[in-house]
C-alpha cells in the first residue's frame, strides 16, 4: 500500500513574496510578522487571501505561494447519506445524528483501510482524499457494503445508505480541514445531486485513471440546468479485492 497523500499545512517560517519598489525593481517583502505561529493551514490560507485582496498588483505571486503551499493531487471522495428529510421529519434530528455518527463508524476505518484519510465531515456529507481514484473507488465500495452489512441487523427506520462522487486532479487540500478545487465541485455535485442512493459515480478524469479492465462503468450524462455533466457509473468489479 502505497504512502498516503502529504499533508499540507502553513510553513514553519514567514513567506517572502516580492514586489516592486517606486523604481520598478523588485524587492522581497515579507509577510506581517505574527506574534503567534498560525494556528493551522486555514489560518495561513486566510492570511494570504487577506493579502491578496489588499495588494491585488502582487495576487499572481501569492497564487504562486498558495499553490506551493496546499496544491495536491488527489483522488476525492465525497459521500452524501440518503433519506435526511423525510427521516427527520418521522423520527426527528437526534435519531438522525445517532445515523450520522454510526456512518462515521463504518466509513471512516474503511477510508483509512484503503490508505485515504477523512478531510471532513459536514451534516450528513464525508469528504477524503486518497494518492489515486482506484482507492477512492475500494473505499467507496468497502463503505457500501458495511452499510449493507450493519443494515442486516438493524431496525429499517436506521439503516445507512450513501451516494458518492469521485474525482481525481489537483485540488488545494487544507490539511485535515478542507479542500477545493474544480474536482472537488465535481465530486460534490455527483455525491450529493446526482447519484442515486448506493450508486458510485466518478469524473472522467477519475474514470481514467483507474487500472484497465478491472471494473465495468457505465458512461452517463446529466443536463442540471445549465450544466452538462458527463460522469461513469460504477456497475461491477471484475476482479475481488
Amino acid at each position: 500500500m502505497s504512502d498516503q497523500p502529504p499533508r499540507s499545512g502553513p510553513p514553519s517560517e514567514t513567506a517572502n513574496l516580492p514586489s516592486e519598489t517606486p523604481g520598478g525593481e523588485s524587492e522581497m517583502r515579507s509577510l506581517p510578522a505574527h506574534s503567534q505561529p498560525f494556528a493551522s493551514g486555514r489560518a495561513y490560507l486566510n492570511q494570504l487571501l487577506s493579502e491578496r485582496n489588499q495588494h491585488a498588483a502582487r495576487a499572481a505571486d501569492i497564487d504562486q505561494q498558495i499553490v506551493r503551499s496546499f496544491e495536491q493531487k488527489v483522488a476525492i471522495l465525497a459521500m452524501d447519506m440518503c433519506g435526511f428529510t423525510s427521516i427527520t421529519l418521522t423520527h426527528g434530528i437526534i435519531h438522525f445524528l445517532a445515523m450520522i455518527r454510526q456512518m462515521e463508524e463504518v466509513a471512516t476505518p474503511a477510508v483509512i483501510g484503503n490508505g485515504g484519510r477523512v478531510i471532513k465531515q459536514e451534516a450528513d456529507d464525508l469528504f477524503a482524499v486518497f494518492s489515486e481514484p482506484v482507492r477512492a473507488l475500494e473505499a467507496a465500495l468497502d463503505i457500501l457494503r458495511g452499510f449493507n452489512a450493519i443494515n442486516k441487523v438493524l431496525p429499517p427506520e436506521r439503516h445507512l445508505h450513501g451516494s458518492i462522487g469521485i474525482g481525481f486532479g489537483d485540488a488545494l487540500v487544507i490539511g485535515d480541514e478542507d479542500l477545493f478545487g474544480s474536482e472537488m465541485n465535481l465530486a460534490c455535485k455527483l455525491g450529493e445531486d446526482i447519484a442515486e442512493q448506493d450508486e458510485i459515480l466518478t469524473t472522467p478524469a477519475a474514470y481514467t485513471a483507474l487500472p484497465a479492465g478491472r471494473y465495468i462503468f457505465k458512461p452517463v450524462h446529466f443536463a442540471l440546468g445549465e450544466l452538462d455533466i458527463h460522469c461513469y457509473r460504477y456497475e461491477q468489479s471484475l476482479f475481488a479485492k
